[in-house]
């Protein structure tokens, strides 16, 4: 069964998490062959639903929290659902898309598959992708980011995320293999939007819990010494994205 790490930080994940780029979906959408329905599964707040109704005549987007949903952008054609990714309402081959974005790691693979395969077209293309650790191009930032995220926040990291350190090289995908492809989020963030998504890690919260106080309270003022004005800097991450098609 899925996690809900998400619920308490919900508004922070809605704010400060990177936006997928277009050139992200264009792909996806080159191996579908009719977009009439789609489901995005541990949608979260929706991130990923609204680029899928703009091609789409119908979305589904599941997640298991509720807090989550609430956050989500409204759109004719989107309609949330709140259950987990592995028991679902759907009817039987209902989907000619089915997305996983930055959460595929948490899901039970082997129920998911089996959901998914009920729930999927013929040659339902399922797609899957993540995004790595945040990266700067000033290397003095970048090796603060690599020690709060390995060093501070490290040990609070739930067992799952080892498959976003390993770009998904061994979770379980067995549907009929598509062509992954890597691809970029590049962004502009001020040193207060760069804390705030450090914010809505669940190990950050997870760190919170065991120490009543936040991670970022030991690299703030290091950060501000490498950082001292308000100017936004660039950043980027990389994005791995699995796809295959359902086996019917």
């Amino acid at each position: 069964m899925a996690k809900d790490l998400f619920s308490e930080q919900a508004k922070l994940y809605s704010l400060y998490r990177p936006i997928y780029p277009d050139s992200l979906f264009q792909y996806i959408f080159s191996f579908v062959k009719n977009k009439d329905v789609a489901w995005d599964c541990a949608t979260g707040n929706g991130q990923t639903a609204v680029p899928l109704a703009d091609q789409f005549e119908k979305v589904y987007a599941s997640d298991i929290s509720k807090k989550q949903l609430e956050e989500a952008p409204q759109k004719e054609n989107i309609e949330y659902v709140h259950c987990a990714a592995e028991e679902t309402p759907f009817p039987e081959n209902a989907f000619d898309l089915i997305t996983v974005s930055q959460a595929y790691h948490w899901l039970d693979g082997r129920k998911f598959q089996e959901e998914a395969t009920r729930v999927g077209k013929k040659d339902c293309v399922v797609a899957v992708w993540m995004y790595d650790l945040i990266q700067s191009k000033e290397s003095k930032l970048g090796d603060l980011i690599r020690h709060f995220y390995k060093n501070i926040t490290g040990p609070f990291w739930d067992a799952e995320r080892r498959h976003v350190d390993t770009h998904y090289a061994n979770v379980l995908f067995d549907f009929a293999p598509l062509a992954g492809k890597e691809f970029f989020v590049e962004t502009n963030l001020t040193r207060e939007q760069l804390l705030g998504y450090f914010s809505t890690w669940s190990a950050t919260q997870n760190f919170i819990k065991a120490n009543g106080y936040p991670p970022v309270e030991h690299i703030k003022d290091d950060l501000i010494r490498l950082w001292p004005d308000k100017d936004s800097r660039p950043f980027y991450f990389s994005i791995v994205l699995k796809m295959g098609k359902v086996n019917k």
